[in-house]
């Protein structure tokens, strides 16, 4: 990998870790409605434009309906969720459980029609990576976090079935109009529902700067910086970046918002980051007969992270992709 890909690579890394941390100080000062609204109607006026110049967006009018389920799957619903997961369960705790995207990916894929066989190993990272889940969800959990933790494994059911769609049904679109749509369209649905919890006064400046933070950089600059990876190292290589946020994730919040990591989550973040990485190999220890690593099913946006877009798996990039 070059260099520049490299930079990329890092700065991927970093973008989708920090989302946990900005949400969590986010819902501190406004309610998860106005949270959203504010990422998704920025990231939308910064990508709208883009997508503009790129006539990016008038191939997406015949999939209006795909589109919609995809955006509600993707962003409506596990965005909201995460946000009001927060509220009550610490950053480190949430990217934690994101991680459990690629096991449930598979899962998935095997109950939806794909020909790929799930191996021994796979199998046995299925039930290791739920093991890790179950460890949060034992005895040791700590009081009123059940609930929350739930929550967020909905967040990362949402994160797996979303590919699947794009996939399937989207396939063929480009993705930095798809995303600017999505965005679009998330807008229009939060606004009256953040109206109903707009804050009473103007929130403090941490609280907007962590809005912006996660509408400008996480939302509108991941993006536009995830295409260009994928365009200068492959989807394979730019998808290794699900194994690394989860990782930020953590340090981001016992560094910045003194969040205490108990022995549990950290046996349970072992055994999630290794259930994900067997689950998702492919045949012959990962490898195709080309020898190209396979990517993995998802990565997920942060989002909050984002699928592995349809349209970017089969190259290394296309005309599509920002340079």
């Amino acid at each position: 990998m070059s260099r520049r890909g490299w930079w990329l690579f890092a700065a991927m890394s970093l973008i989708w870790g920090i989302p946990y941390l900005l949400i969590k100080v986010a819902v501190s000062g406004v309610a998860p409605p106005v949270l959203v609204l504010g990422r998704v109607a920025i990231g939308a006026a910064i990508l709208l434009p883009i997508a503009v110049r790129r006539r990016e967006l008038a191939p997406l009018r015949p999939h209006w309906r795909w589109l919609a389920v995809f955006a509600l799957v993707e962003i409506v619903t596990p965005w909201l969720l995460l946000s009001e997961a927060e509220t009550r369960l610490s950053s480190s705790l949430s990217g934690l459980l994101i991680a459990a995207v690629p096991i449930i990916v598979a899962v998935l894929a095997r109950f939806t029609g794909t020909k790929d066989r799930l191996s021994p190993a796979r199998w046995a990272g299925l039930l290791v990576g739920l093991g890790g889940v179950a460890l949060l969800l034992g005895p040791g959990a700590p009081h009123g976090e059940t609930v929350s933790v739930l929550e967020v494994l909905g967040v990362a059911v949402c994160y797996a079935i979303g590919p699947l769609i794009a996939s399937r049904k989207l396939s063929e679109l480009p993705p930095l109009g798809m995303t600017a749509a999505c965005l679009a369209f998330a807008a229009v649905i939060y606004a009256p529902l953040a109206a109903l919890t707009w804050p009473s006064s103007v929130p403090p400046a941490k609280v907007l700067g962590a809005i912006a933070g996660l509408a400008v950089i996480c939302t509108a600059v991941a993006f536009l910086a995830f295409f260009a990876l994928i365009a200068e190292a492959g989807p394979a290589r730019a998808t290794v970046i699900t194994y690394v946020n989860p990782a930020v994730a953590v340090i981001l919040g016992v560094v910045v918002l003194s969040e205490r990591v108990t022995l549990a989550m950290a046996g349970a973040f072992l055994l999630i980051l290794a259930g994900s990485v067997l689950a998702t190999r492919g045949p012959q220890a990962g490898r195709r007969p080309g020898g190209e690593v396979p990517a993995p099913a998802s990565v997920a946006p942060g989002h909050p992270a984002a699928p592995e877009l349809p349209a970017q798996r089969a190259g290394s990039g296309s005309s599509r992709s920002p340079g």
